[in-house]
């Protein structure tokens, strides 16, 4: 399963909730949904290549996502339980049970490093109802970027009308853009030590690991092909 990489997330699978509102403005909470989930593991292990299941322990609702290692001729599985939501209980527990199998596979993590989210009531429809302050504004996701460390690092949200109500300057690698990230040059000398002593060229690496160069690499690819490395044999 090496070189089955999760990509990150587009701006057009992320979706925007309120997580709090009050007569100053909105904070907003970033996710993904289930058919994002799916998508992309139908993309990245195939039609055939996972399966979901769902086990009640406890009076709890479990998911279990299995991915087919075709090296090691065998499922290998993550499992996370899930909560209700107000409506449709059962159904919503049973999609919150697979979104968090699969955050464990890695697909959607990169919304752990989200900033705090504000959007001032110059920006929002805010209005009060009895006691409780109420968004009617919509928000969705314009851009998006990440650093090398597959952490979020630029962000626009846009409101129902296109307009511009939040940004985080961006400095990274658009998602999907794949802008070149330089790997520090200690460890840039470490792989290609391995290269020469493995007799492993640099274009295998790319094809494998289906990446355009060093600078693609992330700090965990970059370990998983060290320690691939690691594991042949020298040249003769």
């Amino acid at each position: 399963m090496e070189k089955n990489v999760i990509r990150l997330l587009r701006a057009e699978e992320i979706e925007c909730r309120a997580a709090a509102v009050n007569e100053k403005g909105v904070a907003l909470l970033l996710y993904k949904d289930a058919r994002v989930d799916q998508r992309i593991l139908d993309e990245t292990f195939g039609l055939f290549g996972w399966k979901r299941s769902h086990q009640c322990i406890d009076g709890k609702l479990y998911c279990t996502v299995e991915v087919y290692d075709s090296g090691k001729g065998e499922w290998v599985s993550k499992q996370d339980v899930g909560t209700m939501g107000y409506a449709e209980k059962e159904k919503s527990q049973a999609s919150d049970s697979f979104k968090r199998a699969c955050f464990n596979w890695g697909i959607g993590r990169e919304l752990y490093s989200a900033p705090f989210i504000w959007i001032p009531a110059s920006k929002a429809d805010i209005q009060k109802k009895g006691e409780k302050f109420f968004c009617n504004s919509r928000f969705s996701v314009r851009s998006i970027s990440y650093n090398c460390e597959r952490e979020i690092d630029g962000l626009v949200i846009a409101d129902e009308k296109g307009q511009k109500v939040y940004e985080l300057k961006t400095g990274g690698m658009e998602a999907g853009k794949g802008k070149e990230c330089r790997m520090p040059d200690k460890k840039m000398e470490l792989l290609e030590t391995e290269l020469k002593r493995t007799g492993v060229g640099m274009g295998e690496v790319m094809e494998r690991y289906h990446i355009h160069g060093p600078g693609d690499m992330t700090e965990e690819l970059y370990g998983r092909i060290m320690k691939a490395l690691e594991r042949t044999k020298s040249a003769a």
